[in-house]
């Protein structure tokens, strides 16, 4: 077991796990925390939903499980299908809040002025958008806006309400270009994702009607990670559950460290004010960390004012003190990190011989605050020959081959989706300039129109020459074609073929080998893409799935179907989440995961908790960063090693190095033993290391 989602708890659950799965008639609050066994808790809840007679008695489609990522999703789904079948699985709602809202405004959006077949932008596409909107070619300065009008929308704004609200001169200026962005995803028939929790509300807010039709459909909605909600999340599901408020919040307020994205810890302390008759209950047991790591935890988090009491245990034993770790400059802790590890591994070996569960290298992993402490360690475990994988690098869909595809897919899906027209007529470039496509939105622009409905015009032969028309008019043609194939083409092997006749038609593996100087890469780039095309055919369905015994088929959907859901996925499904390598990761990636043996590194004022030296850390900032450690700390379950450094490089000088508060709040001299110079304990590490490799060359000597 290495990198995966939190211990499940055993096949019979404690108290407080039944307690809170045969609450039934109220609103209920389970504190779950770290390693406590609250996904079973949901899918334990839902299959006790389902009961006839004692339990609520729903149909599975009347009950609605909300997660925060894909991969959350994925993983409920699966343990709903073992505990109560395939099929009774399938018609459960299980998706995040944004595929949620995707739903909502599929079904309903037209009475907000929306088209079923809207497009949802990608990052990339917003901040193209913005630069035009507001007139700048600097693509930081288009992130600053990107940021700050999300930030407005998670907290319900619109460009005149920020307006109103702006405080200086460049959130004036932030505000006025989110009235342009708005009137341009208007004309574009296009949302982004913070409109697909945004307008969601807005949907249930101001038409009663589509409010009724919801609640009565969604009889139980249960929410995972609750703490990371942020307000116009809580506005949603309030609308989404009425005033009886039928529903299970499962979160942790030791684990809210999403606060700089909008996220509020607000939420937890309305939900008592909201719902008077709320039940609270509190998950303490914990199923993953052993009693020495926990008591670190309790400790630090202890510090942090308290909305709710909870205090982890575990019946798992002392297990071994955390070790705190010392580290010169950051070269110097990498190495100390590597040789604790390999140290730990010889002992595992010698141990468990022959059994890779318990000696893989995928049980091993390194925290961190920031990104760019990676590297040192990244260098040590290379010149050490020990594998390893850097977490949270860039997801299969951002890679630029998977977005020209799925412009393609956007356009098919929404004529009107300006963005992705731009990216599929020139990707692969099929003879369609710049000055074509100039004048064609120009056109488009004075008679409000899309630029694809705009090509078909009668008028723009005036515009364009013959010859750049006819390219026009032939990839329109093109595109109708394909969307037509695309809608009536059903079921993995029939989607797998269209898919390949495609890309062979637009010459897009040519495209590749191209504009690739590397032709390793372009191979590389080339096989992705035959693993989207692969990932799109399997979820076009048809295939066979086992259920108990009984084998039933999974709904067969179009093309057109799956590319409906294709803007929603961030990556696909963890393909490496076995590798045998370490994991390098941030603290805030590594939340969800457990590895047996974990350093937290570079545990030192200023990186963690984190400060910028131009500014003051607030107490709120102190709190968030006081969880995160909590969150680093309760990710072990066997050993923790703590390091700090002693000097850290600032620029190109060393400057001294202070060991965190955290450090001292987790009290580890309360039966901590000892402390060791640790560059001696590294000198003797290294020799018992150097021996054993002698004594091994040796004995295969003597047996050749």
């Amino acid at each position: 077991m290495s990198s995966h989602s939190a211990s499940a708890a055993p096949a019979t659950m404690n108290p407080a796990q039944m307690a809170a799965v045969q609450h039934l008639d109220s609103p209920c609050l389970v504190l779950a925390g770290a390693g406590s066994g609250k996904t079973r808790v949901i899918t334990q809840k839902i299959a006790r939903l389902l009961q006839p007679g004692e339990g609520a008695d729903l149909a599975p489609a009347q009950i609605a499980a909300i997660t925060f990522t894909n991969k959350a999703a994925a993983e409920m789904r699966d343990r709903a299908k073992a505990l109560i079948g395939a099929k009774a699985a399938g018609k459960l709602l299980i998706c995040t809040f944004h595929s949620l809202g995707v739903r909502l405004l599929r079904d309903d959006g037209e009475v907000l002025g929306l088209k079923p077949q809207f497009s949802i932008l990608d990052s990339d596409d917003v901040t193209s958008i913005l630069r035009d909107a507001g007139g700048t070619t600097d693509a930081k300065q288009a992130r600053n806006w990107q940021w700050t009008i999300s930030l407005w929308k998670n907290n319900g704004l619109n460009s005149a309400q920020a307006l109103s609200q702006a405080q200086s001169d460049d959130e004036q200026v932030a505000a006025r270009v989110m009235k342009l962005y708005e009137e341009r995803l208007a004309a574009y028939q296009a949302v982004d994702f913070d409109d697909l929790i945004g307008l969601p509300l807005k949907l249930l807010a101001e038409h009663e009607s589509v409010r009724m039709k919801w609640q009565r459909q969604l009889r139980h909605v249960l929410v995972d990670e609750y703490q990371d909600t942020n307000a116009t999340q809580y506005e949603l599901l309030k609308l989404l559950v009425g005033p009886q408020g039928i529903f299970t919040a499962v979160g942790d307020d030791d684990q809210s460290i999403y606060g700089w994205r909008g996220a509020t810890l607000d939420n937890l302390k309305k939900l008592p004010q909201d719902y008077p008759n709320l039940k609270v209950i509190p998950l303490e047991q914990n199923y993953r960390s052993t009693s020495a790591i926990l008591r670190a935890a309790n400790h630090v988090i202890a510090t942090n004012p308290k909305l709710f009491q909870k205090t982890l245990w575990s019946d798992l034993g002392e297990g071994a003190p955390v070790k705190l770790m010392e580290g010169d400059n950051e070269e110097h802790e990498a190495e100390r990190t590597v040789a604790h590890f390999m140290a730990l591994r010889m002992n595992l070996l010698e141990k468990h011989p022959g059994d890779p569960d318990k000696t893989a290298w995928n049980n091993f992993a390194i925290l961190y605050r920031a990104n760019h402490q990676a590297r040192p360690f990244e260098q040590a475990l290379r010149k050490a020959n020990i594998p390893y994988k850097v977490s949270g690098g860039q997801s299969f869909f951002d890679k630029a081959e998977i977005k020209d595809l799925c412009a393609w897919l956007r356009l098919l899906l929404n004529n009107d989706d300006d963005p992705a027209f731009l990216r599929a007529v020139t990707t692969p470039k099929r003879g369609i300039g710049h000055q074509t496509l100039g004048t064609l939105g120009e056109f488009a622009g004075k008679w409000k129109v899309s630029l694809f409905e705009a090509l078909f015009s009668e008028s723009l032969a005036a515009s364009l020459s013959k010859r750049a028309l006819e390219g026009l008019h032939d990839f329109g043609r093109y595109v109708n074609d394909f969307e037509y194939k695309a809608r009536q083409t059903y079921g993995g092997e029939d989607a797998k073929v269209l898919l390949l006749e495609w890309l062979k038609d637009i010459e897009y593996e040519k495209h590749l080998y191209d504009n690739e100087e590397n032709e390793k890469v372009a191979a590389a780039r080339w096989t992705n893409v035959l693993d989207f095309i692969d990932w799109v055919a399997k979820r076009c369905g048809g295939e066979i799935e086992n259920d108990g015994g009984m084998t039933v088929e999974t709904e067969k959907k179009s093309v057109i179907e799956v590319a409906q859901t294709i803007s929603l996925i961030t990556s696909l499904a963890e393909r490496n989440a076995d590798q045998n390598v370490v994991t390098l990761s941030t603290l805030h990636a590594s939340k969800g995961l457990e590895w047996p043996h974990v350093v937290l590194a570079g545990v030192n004022e200023g990186s963690l908790p984190f400060s910028r030296e131009e500014g003051e850390i607030t107490p709120q900032q102190i709190e968030e960063e006081r969880r995160l450690m909590y969150v680093g700390i309760t990710r072990a379950r066997l050993t923790l090693g703590v390091s700090a450094l002693k000097r850290r490089k600032k620029g190109r000088e060393y400057v001294q190095a202070i060991p965190s508060r955290f450090i001292a709040e987790m009290k580890l001299s309360e039966g901590g033993g000892p402390k060791e110079d640790p560059r001696e304990k590294l000198r003797r590490q290294r020799e018992e290391l150097a021996a054993k490799a002698k004594a091994a060359a040796d004995a295969a000597k003597a047996h050749l």
